[in-house]
């Protein structure tokens, strides 16, 4: 297999989104431990890869949507709640004590299904809209590959988020726009997608904006490629899904 046909492992992303009274829409951040292989001590949003217990529940719940695209919001509810603490994609809301168990559960290895068995919730997987897809076609564009989906999501009301000190070391609250000027500043770091992903969030004044957006674009697979331009290497996304930069000098470039 040749670098430009490498599949990727399938993975989920959730973007949440924290409307704010006074200014723009806060998103959730956190800070990858440095001893993680993929992003270590980058800014990323909660997430990871999908698993075969996620296809496997997504295949119990049947319907007519795809299983992949099923088990990445299912991936997506999983791995937020493991890393923050956070219970999104609920048809209910969970209170902190029951959110704390859950948590638990999932750090000790047990399933999404067991949990919603033993808790007897159920879930609400309208409540992740399609927000992007992004797949590197090639190994000199990402030190991994993944095919990640992206979803935006509500902060859930009255819910604190905690780091887990094992994946992550911090998180916070803060605009898109306010991330990037923290990073370019040197106070983080960001890899390619998420930094074309903040630039895009940071266009809108609130959820219902960022969603309506979302919707108005085709949610197709971002596989960005070099092109040299006069005489810089640039690596570039397409320019019709909704991304206000779609290119920068590679020699800039922060990968995984």
């Amino acid at each position: 297999m040749t670098s430009s046909s490498i599949e990727g492992r399938s993975a989920a992303t959730a973007i949440i989104v924290r409307d704010m009274p006074d200014g723009p829409p806060h998103i959730l951040m956190m800070e990858r431990a440095g001893t993680m292989a993929f992003a270590a001590g980058a800014l990323v949003f909660p997430g990871g890869a999908v698993d075969d217990a996620d296809r496997e529940l997504a295949r119990a719940l049947g319907g007519s949507a795809d299983v992949e695209e099923t088990a990445a919001r299912l991936a997506a509810i999983r791995e937020t709640l493991e890393e923050s603490g956070l219970g999104i994609g609920f048809a209910a809301s969970a209170g902190p004590v029951q959110l704390a168990e859950m948590r638990r559960a999932l750090a000790g290895g047990a399933t999404l299904s067991a949990i919603l068995q033993t808790h007897r919730l159920e879930l609400a997987l309208d409540h992740l809209t399609p927000f992007s897809r992004w797949h590197p076609a090639d190994a000199e564009m990402a030190a991994r590959i993944y095919d990640t989906r992206f979803y935006l999501a509500r902060a859930p009301e009255g819910q604190v988020a905690t780091a887990d000190t094992t994946e992550n070391v911090r998180l916070f609250w803060m605009s898109a726009g306010d991330t990037i000027a923290l990073c370019d500043a040197g106070g983080g770091r960001i890899i390619f997608p998420t930094r074309r992903n903040l630039e895009r969030l940071a266009l809108f004044g609130s959820f219902a904006e960022m969603a309506a957006h979302a919707a108005s674009f085709p949610v197709e697979k971002v596989s960005p490629w070099l092109e040299e331009r006069d005489g810089v290497r640039h690596l570039c996304i397409p320019d019709h899904l909704g991304y206000p930069v779609t290119s920068e000098p590679m020699e800039q470039v922060q990968r995984g």
